[in-house]
């Protein structure tokens, strides 16, 4: 277990561009022009990004999926090393772009990707976020449903900012996105589980969302254990029925959910076992 209270964070963002320290790209990079390019969100504990193999493997079935040369695993490892060797405590962001191209959607065959890592302070979320549970708001901004994108984590991402301007003026740490035909989704910046008559369950990503690196792991720690889980769809009133309902992503963990609209829940047995399982594993840091 990590403390946020006793750790040195770092004190200023560093950025390495195509493995050299700048801040600065091209106008005509289409990460700009068009969103068209992909990023991880890392944890770093001690120098390490935690979870590093499972990010570098969404990040190739995402360039394979938008056809970007992706760059190698063994030229990230060493440029993530360059830049956060040092840190004790830290959030990792990497960024592949398809490249720089000229004025029109369509780029061109002999484009090389830009390679964009930064390096930010670890995130100052209560501690009680983990341990007891968070409020939670339900968002009017719904989600657009394509195929084509589903699961990525790609660029554009202005429904998440519509989304976490709902959740500051909400005054909740997050709220629930779902989709133009009311199904429950994510979170804003998460994925989403509910657990009712001891089975984990947790919205498909087939149209819309984003398919997280501890979502998956919480998939394969549950088949692992013999566990129930299933990926189905999910009304909001399936998530208000609940039994227990959690939140996660790679930098805040898990966050049990407390309450959503008129609806209460308790930090459950199922919710906290899931904390110590990826705790144990190095997938993510409890503060």
């Amino acid at each position: 277990m990590i403390s946020g209270s006793t750790v040195t964070k770092m004190k200023r963002q560093q950025t390495l561009i195509n493995g050299q320290f700048e801040q600065q790209v091209s106008v005509l990079n289409r990460a700009l022009q068009y969103g068209d390019g992909l990023f991880e969100t890392i944890a770093v504990v001690d120098g390490q990004p935690l979870a590093w193999d499972r990010h570098i493997d969404r990040l190739q079935a995402g360039c394979e999926r938008l056809n970007i040369e992706c760059p190698k695993p063994s030229q990230l490892v060493s440029e993530s090393i360059q830049l956060c060797g040092q840190s004790k405590l830290a959030v990792l962001k990497l960024i592949v772009s398809r490249g720089e191209g000229g004025r029109g959607y369509q780029p061109a065959k002999s484009m090389k990707p830009t390679r964009i890592f930064s390096l930010h302070d670890w995130p100052d979320y209560p501690s009680d976020y983990q341990k007891h549970g968070i409020a939670v708001s339900v968002c009017k901004t719904r989600l657009g449903l394509n195929p084509s994108l589903a699961g990525l984590k790609h660029l554009n991402r202005l429904e998440q900012v519509l989304l976490s301007q709902e959740v500051s003026l909400a005054q909740n740490p997050e709220g629930l996105a779902l989709d133009i035909e009311d199904r429950v989704i994510e979170g804003s910046k998460s994925n989403i589980f509910i657990v009712k008559n001891g089975q984990f369950l947790t919205p498909s990503l087939d149209i819309a969302g984003v398919a997280g690196v501890i979502r998956g792991k919480i998939l394969d720690i549950c088949k692992a254990s013999g566990l129930l889980c299933g990926v189905t769809t999910l009304s909001l009133q399936d998530v208000l029925n609940a039994d227990e309902v959690f939140l996660c992503n790679s930098i805040v963990g898990v966050w049990p959910v407390l309450q959503i609209a008129d609806a209460a829940f308790k930090t459950g047995p199922y919710t906290q076992k899931m904390q110590k399982q990826l705790v144990s594993e190095s997938m993510i840091v409890m503060s």
